[in-house]
């Protein structure tokens, strides 16, 4: 387990370092990793520090809203509206690869454009030591390493808890004193909803996911998972009234797990199996029909795609 205080102390020193006289902007994401990369870079380079956050259309419900109370104290922070370019994107997308490069891409692009802006020379993100592990062995890329495009107009990337792992990073989190919403919450894909929707990301099935989400979150919290979601990933036909449907199927997941690179579905009572069902199929009439995975990791992946 990371030295939590001697961490952050050669974390700091390595970004104002890297970083030198020049400016740079944290890609924000509201998850732990990039929170506490923007933590450890603002204490390296304090206002020379530029947090931008973009709303991709792809994002979890009321994630605009969060980013904005949790880096209030960061007078710089922007928020950038990229909903449609990203959509617009992905619109006929169904390899899950093209979708994470698609988005690795665009994400840049917003970057670059945010930091000409900001007179900022370096980008700082939240990568850690899984993202490479399975970016680099093929399992999947991930939008800030795989899926980044061949030429980035950035002097640099500083990646400062690039050799972390999930729960060291949660450790370095608690450490840094930031606020238990932020230091416990559950993982959340870089590409967002995008990989939680099988094929296409069209912005019914985004929306659709988005809910089943907030669902399964709020209803599997007192069983403590290590992630918990909603995933679009067809069609089937239901009864609704008395009308036939050809609705969303939607996948749930929870599962168990250190640090991400290995999972165990978890066994959730029956009870809450069915609340779920219950409101993802009585809080949108487009969705047919939920169903359970109980596959771990390996032989599956965590996400869909």
């Amino acid at each position: 387990m990371v030295d939590a205080s001697s961490f952050i102390e050669e974390a700091v020193a390595e970004i104002e370092s890297e970083v030198d006289d020049h400016n740079a902007v944290i890609a924000l994401s509201g998850g732990v990793d990039s929170s506490v990369a923007a933590a450890l870079a603002y204490r390296a380079i304090g206002d020379r520090l530029t947090p931008v956050y973009v709303d991709t259309g792809l994002m979890r419900k009321g994630e605009t809203e969060a980013i904005r109370e949790t880096f209030s104290y960061m007078d710089s922070l922007r928020i950038v509206e990229a909903q449609d370019r990203f959509l617009d994107a992905l619109e006929g997308v169904t390899d899950p690869e093209e979708k994470r490069h698609v988005i690795g891409e665009q994400f840049i692009r917003e970057f670059e454009r945010e930091a000409k802006s900001a007179e900022a020379d370096y980008l700082v993100q939240g990568t850690i030591y899984p993202d490479r592990i399975e970016s680099e062995g093929n399992i999947k890329s991930h939008h800030n390493v795989g899926g980044l495009p061949e030429v980035v107009d950035f002097d640099g990337i500083v990646e400062p808890v690039r050799d972390l792992y999930k729960d060291e990073v949660r450790e370095v989190a608690r450490e840094l004193g930031l606020e238990e919403v932020t230091s416990e919450r559950m993982p959340f894909p870089g590409p967002g909803l995008a990989v939680r929707v099988v094929g296409e990301a069209t912005r019914e099935k985004v929306d659709v996911a988005r809910e089943a989400c907030h669902v399964v979150e709020e209803e599997t919290a007192d069983h403590d998972p290590w992630q918990a979601f909603g995933a679009v990933i067809g069609k089937g036909t239901g009864v609704k009234g008395d009308n036939r449907v050809h609705g969303w199927i939607v996948a749930v997941r929870s599962v168990e797990s250190r640090d991400g690179m290995t999972a165990r579905a978890q066994e959730l009572p029956w009870e809450t199996l069915q609340r779920i069902q219950s409101r993802i199929t009585g809080e949108n009439e487009n969705v047919a029909r939920v169903v359970y995975d109980v596959t771990h990791k390996p032989p599956a992946t965590i996400e869909y795609e």
